[in-house]
């Protein structure tokens, strides 16, 4: 799992961009393979793979030419419910929730 834990939010598009190069590379693809197996073009995957900017739906399409998608289906999963007598054992500081 990727820790964001001193990571800025540029520091994990890098890290993101650098595996997918990194498992492009394992399937012995080129970028032109990826792009012609993603739909996505080979500048898009170029840029992503150095700066790691790229558009969500891309991001997709290049997790699931790449057989990596199972990692999206935890991303924004709704956490689970805790009991009452969870919350209510907690101690609230001044000011915090």
């Amino acid at each position: 799992m990727l820790s964001i834990i001193f990571k800025s939010p540029a520091d994990i598009l890098v890290e993101l961009g650098r595996r997918a190069n990194s498992a492009r590379l394992a399937l012995g693809w080129t970028r032109r393979t990826l792009a012609e197996k993603s739909g996505v073009p080979e500048s898009t995957i170029k840029r992503f793979e150095y700066t790691g900017q790229i558009g969500t739906a891309a991001l997709v399409d290049i997790a699931i030419a790449l057989d990596m998608f199972d990692g999206f289906e935890e991303l924004f999963a709704p956490k689970p419910v805790q009991t009452i007598a969870v919350i209510t054992a907690k101690k609230r500081q001044r000011g915090r929730l």
